[in-house]
């Protein structure tokens, strides 16, 4: 009788733990689309600053210059629907032009953070300043701005883009998140820019104090569970950063929100359970004048609880994507593999791939601990999965730290491009590895090809050649990778 119930609620635990891990995967994945998305913005909105830049030139007061912006501003407007307003400041703070109209006399920015930015710092990189009201409409909008030099490298003022946090807030709005949830861009100090759903109070917010911000938004990306500090709400967060500007797009999901199903199943489960136990309490107690019956409901509750068992195991086979690292796991790498393999040997297609192996894991662990380890190797495999751009091409955690990457319709030279990016990719990753005599985690890889007609069901033969490469990697000295007919230094 007390086994159900500690089955159950193992059952229960694991389903619980299983739904967040789902739910924080998915979340990355919708942040990582939306930064994305918000580094285009920025990337459209640099554009413009350059070409309007570039139009000044040292003249930024030149009325047939400041025509030529304002046409530039309008067919930008087509393809920028963020776009608010595009202002010409001088070396005084004064408005020389605003893309939406006349200025009034004497509208001046000497106060206004972009301008002091500029003034004060040669940079010529485009600067994300905070978020500011339009001195004429009174809406907020997140300005962007590019300094102007004259003639002679001297500061000669500002071209500032306005971003209207409407657009911004109605692409935004099209995701739902349920009841709690949020999504927000911010400055990586920890201002925020934009937040969903809107809150005035919350534009501009800083949260560079805040002891949540500190622990848990210092890597690249990542996902993270605490109570937020804007307005109380327990929520599981996940965030990425952008590559480009130091901008971070996080999404939320309301922890209440995000286990109402399992919270429900669980209620059913537990009902099911409790009424099963329910009924085999009362079938023992009259089962005590007769054992057939007594036989007979022991057997049921063997029976349910095999039945329990077998789903779970069920739901653990069924699963294809590797918890710690996100990849696909070596089910779905076997599978895909044979199909590749098979459509290979149907389409006469070279079939590449690639078995790689982070050098020295072992002393890496010993020296910094297995928590350590497992982000090393998420962090590897994010570089690994970024770097693969095919949508044919498959990146998989085989097992332990050892990696692979099947590249279909890719021949020798291609599979030796795509293992000297992966080389790259990681060692810009700069992970320190003081137990390594690389000085950083490098990894060693394999390469191996299958030809035509040679891949049918060939690919068992294809696994053993790439893994004899990577052991000649590995003899070679690490960092490098190694084909089945020639090797090539990292």
């Amino acid at each position: 009788m007390v086994s159900v119930p500690a089955a159950t609620a193992w059952q229960l635990w694991v389903a619980r733990n299983q739904a967040l891990a789902s739910i924080s995967t998915n979340n990355l994945n919708l942040a990582k689309a939306l930064n994305t998305y918000a580094e285009g913005i920025f990337i459209q909105s640099d554009m413009l600053l350059q070409g309007a830049a570039n139009t000044l030139e040292a003249e930024p007061d030149d009325p047939e210059h400041l025509e030529r912006v304002q046409s530039l501003v309008t067919r930008q407007k087509r393809l920028l629907d963020q776009l608010d307003g595009l202002a010409i400041l001088d070396a005084r703070g004064n408005w020389l032009m605003y893309s939406k109209g006349s200025v009034p006399p004497g509208t001046n920015s000497t106060t206004r953070g972009y301008f002091m930015h500029h003034r004060d710092s040669p940079s010529p990189d485009m600067f994300i300043g905070p978020p500011l009201r339009n001195p004429f409409t009174g809406e907020w909008g997140i300005t962007v701005s590019r300094r102007l030099e004259d003639s002679k490298a001297r500061f000669a003022g500002v071209v500032v883009i306005g971003l209207s946090l409407e657009n911004f807030l109605r692409a935004f709005g099209t995701i739902d998140l349920g009841d709690s949830g949020t999504i927000s861009l911010t400055t990586n100090d920890g201002q925020v820019l934009v937040r969903y759903p809107y809150r005035e109070q919350d534009i501009g917010h800083d949260l560079s104090r805040s002891a949540n911000f500190q622990r848990h938004f210092g890597e690249a990306s990542g996902t993270a569970a605490f109570r937020s500090s804007l307005d109380g709400t327990q929520r599981l967060y996940a965030f990425r950063k952008s590559d480009r500007y130091p901008v971070l797009t996080t999404v939320s999901l309301g922890r209440d929100d995000a286990l109402r199903a399992w919270r429900h199943q669980a209620l059913l489960t537990i009902g099911v359970v409790g009424a099963l136990l329910a009924a085999v309490a009362a079938i023992g107690w009259r089962l005590i004048v007769n054992i057939e019956r007594r036989i007979s409901a022991e057997a049921s509750l063997l029976a349910a609880r095999e039945d329990l068992l077998q789903a779970n195991r069920r739901l653990e086979i069924l699963a294809t994507q590797d918890q710690l690292t996100g990849l696909d796991n070596r089910r779905s790498f076997d599978e895909m593999l044979a199909q590749e393999s098979r459509r290979a040997a149907r389409e006469g297609t070279p079939l590449s791939l690639l078995l790689l192996d982070l050098d020295y894991f072992k002393r890496f662990n010993d020296a910094y601990g297995h928590v350590a380890g497992d982000q090393c190797l998420k962090a590897v495999a994010t570089a690994l999965k970024q770097g693969v751009r095919r949508p044919g091409d498959l990146v998989a955690r085989y097992g332990g730290e050892e990696l692979a990457i099947i590249l279909p319709n890719t021949d020798p030279s291609g599979a030796g491009s795509v293992a000297e990016l992966m080389l790259g990719h990681v060692r810009a990753l700069g992970i320190p590895h003081g137990a390594s005599p690389h000085g950083q985690v490098t990894i060693s890889i394999g390469a191996a090809t299958l030809q035509g007609s040679q891949s049918g069901g060939a690919e068992q033969r294809l696994v053993e050649a790439a893994d004899s490469a990577l052991y000649k990697a590995k003899a070679s000295g690490r960092n490098c990778w190694v084909s089945q007919e020639e090797s090539a230094n990292g």
